[in-house]
């Protein structure tokens, strides 16, 4: 059967940008194959996190699953803490992989401008380890993704493929899943950025009222003119708004100018809210139920048994390849 694999840090609350991008194609995946579905809190160590913040972001991406209409017999929700095999294999590959291959890395270039010298942490240069031993463990064919974690992805390939020659076939080399509609959406208050869980006037928040919702896109930047043209050169403000609503209402971008072709952008801004509001709130009514019930907690139970059956047959695999003996059979 062919393998799915998923995971989010539980590091903010999450956004439109992430239900778009991964939560609302997860039920259709679901029919594809057999998903496992990480919450990433060793991940979320990487940078300074109080614990009571990481515990509930950890419940609620949970609940989000849940809410997202998955099926917890289907498709496994659990801490990546919880499963031991993906801290220890990723020590192992750390051995595989180059100082200069994870200097290059984006997100640790980044990260590394915002912090300190002294206050830069190992994690943070390691995290493609850590990301190549969560997808390697589960011998996944496909792994969704934002558009800014497919550099993560090619990483582990290379370290797939260097370990396979060295040692034969051992792992399934993966690939990067990322949709073409919505697969970058940017914040209300500056399309150039992307919706990214800091920016309370331009993130919508998928805990957000109604109010709040209707009243983030009503203030959302536009742009000149009055042209509802997907152009995200010259028009980044319209064409946010656009890819939202194409991607709601599972229709292309084409098609969404034509419908509102002749429009003002009042009608244009009202429609997209009306889109977002009829997706989240039925959503968040879901998420409420998960909560209260504690259906999170079989959840997450039962996904770390599952995952932990695959995941420790893959360590197994590997610790044989390079002679780490096992006697505690």
């Amino acid at each position: 059967m062919k393998r799915i694999l998923t995971g989010v840090k539980p590091t903010g609350t999450l956004t439109l940008g992430n239900y778009i991008g991964v939560l609302k194609n997860l039920k259709h995946l679901e029919k594809e194959g057999e998903m496992f579905i990480f919450i990433a809190d060793l991940h979320a160590l990487t940078l300074p996190i109080e614990s009571e913040v990481l515990s509930k972001n950890s419940i609620d991406i949970t609940c989000f699953y849940l809410a997202a209409g998955l099926d917890p017999t289907k498709s496994h929700i659990f801490l990546q803490s919880d499963v031991h095999e993906h801290a220890e294999l990723a020590i192992i590959l750390q051995n595989y992989l180059y100082m200069g291959e994870l200097s290059r890395m984006t997100q640790f270039k980044d990260q590394s401008k915002k912090l300190k010298d002294n206050a830069i942490g190992l994690g943070i240069f390691t995290y493609p380890v850590l990301m190549a031993s969560d997808i390697l463990l589960y011998d996944v064919d496909t792994v969704p993704v934002g558009e800014d974690q497919v550099q993560h992805v090619e990483l582990c390939r290379d370290v797939a493929n260097r370990f396979n020659k060295r040692y034969g076939d051992t792992f399934i080399v993966p690939k990067a899943q990322v949709n073409e509609v919505g697969k970058r959406i940017m914040s209300l208050s500056d399309p150039t950025k992307k919706m990214s869980k800091s920016d309370p006037k331009g993130d919508i928040f998928l805990l957000d009222d109604e109010k709040t919702i209707r009243k983030k896109i009503m203030s959302a930047v536009t742009d000149l003119g009055s042209e509802i043209k997907y152009d995200v050169e010259n028009k980044p403000g319209v064409s946010n708004l656009l890819t939202i609503y194409a991607a709601l209402s599972d229709i292309s971008i084409e098609e969404a100018e034509e419908h509102f072709k002749g429009k003002g952008y009042g009608d244009f801004k009202k429609e997209v809210s009306d889109v977002v509001i009829s997706e989240l709130i039925p959503f968040q009514e879901r998420y409420k139920k998960a909560l209260e019930s504690k259906e999170y907690e079989t959840a997450l139970k039962e996904g770390a048994k599952e995952a932990r059956k695959v995941a420790s047959k893959t360590l197994e695999r590997v610790k044989n390849k390079i002679g780490l003996i096992n006697l505690n059979d």
